[in-house]
């Protein structure tokens, strides 16, 4: 698919310095620039390279000066960054127009599918289960019975939503996601064994949420596990049952929530967190990487760290102490030993 300076200055809101048809066809780095390609230049870090890229078009900031001259087209636009990132979102929406049904889909007689929809080879879609008008389901997706999913929702390859699962619309899952998966629950029996507790609640992702490849989420053992519109969850996050994330909230890549805990909204969670079960995480907490969280946070907009997890400042005040922690081991051992010898001496 081609586009023209002139097209995607409109589009941004640009104005075109330069040929006003120069055409592309792609998208890349601009110290990889190819002719045919599209690039921005917004950190100032990289502006040599827009004397010798061979990209065709490149967006920059409506003020940019430049020092030497210029071979390829300009766009210049209010915010150079912002801007490339629209364009990357036209970009994919594009390349993801591939509508219609796969003869290998297996979509139950009491499914019903929106308009505009496309299902891959090897969907699998259960009874009475809706989906959403523009929805996108790749191969190998299986979406069990009495389901909902929301229109413009795009469900990636092998993704796993089990039965009574809710999406709402505009939500992206990745490859490997399982949504509704039972719960870890089971309980300690007189003998030493474990009795698995039934897991009869569901999952319900509100809209413009996106999950990660191979994060899961586990069905309620009763009630909801709910992900709040506007969340944002990293590869490799284990969502427990009957959890519950605020709006707005981020959690990054090997991340685990145990069950019944409730996380507010515009939290960031940083990567390889714990946090322990039926814990309240008050809106706009801050948690930094590997943090073990055993207690709740008392005040909004709190940062926390270290394991388990407190306040950031002294976490890392402590932190100063803890890499001195031999030697000052060695000093107080040695202070006692001259202490023994006064007393000694006395």
């Amino acid at each position: 698919m081609k586009f023209y300076a002139r097209q995607i200055a409109e589009v941004l809101n640009g104005h075109v310095d330069g040929n006003p048809d120069a055409e592309v066809t792609t998208l890349s780095k601009i110290e990889e620039g190819k002719p045919g390609s599209i690039s921005f230049l917004a950190n100032k870090a990289y502006t040599n390279y827009i004397y010798d890229t061979r990209a065709d078009i490149v967006v920059v900031n409506e003020d940019f000066v430049p020092e030497k001259p210029i071979h390829t087209t300009l766009i210049r636009v209010k915010d150079a960054y912002s801007a490339f990132t629209a364009l990357l979102e036209m970009y994919q929406q594009a390349k993801a127009q591939q509508p219609g049904i796969s003869e290998n889909a297996s979509i139950a007689e009491t499914a019903t599918l929106g308009k505009n929809v496309y299902i891959g080879d090897f969907v699998v879609i259960g009874a009475h289960t809706s989906i959403g008008d523009n929805c996108r389901i790749y191969a190998h997706t299986v979406v069990g019975a009495n389901c909902s999913v929301g229109e413009h929702t795009t469900l990636f390859a092998g993704v796993n939503i089990y039965d009574e699962s809710v999406i709402g619309s505009r939500c992206i899952l990745h490859a490997g996601v399982v949504v509704g998966s039972d719960g870890f629950g089971f309980a300690p029996q007189d003998d030493k064994t474990y009795k698995k507790i039934p897991q009869i609640g569901n999952v319900i992702i509100e809209d413009d949420v996106e999950i990660g490849a191979n994060t899961t989420l586990d069905r309620a053992t009763l009630g909801s596990t709910i992900i709040r519109k506007g969340v944002k969850l990293d590869n490799l996050i284990q969502i427990a049952h009957n959890v519950e994330i605020g709006e707005n909230t981020v959690i990054a890549a090997q991340s685990g929530i145990s069950g019944s805990t409730k996380i507010g909204k515009n939290c960031v969670i940083a990567g390889q967190v714990g946090i322990v079960g039926h814990l309240k995480i008050v809106d706009g907490t801050t948690i930094t990487a590997q943090s073990g969280v055993t207690k709740s946070p008392k005040k909004p907009g709190m940062m926390i760290g270290g394991s388990p997890a407190f306040d950031h400042i002294d976490f890392q005040k402590s932190s100063v102490h803890f890499k001195r922690l031999n030697e000052l081991v060695n000093r107080v051992n040695q202070l006692e030993r001259q202490l023994k010898s006064m007393e000694e001496q006395e």
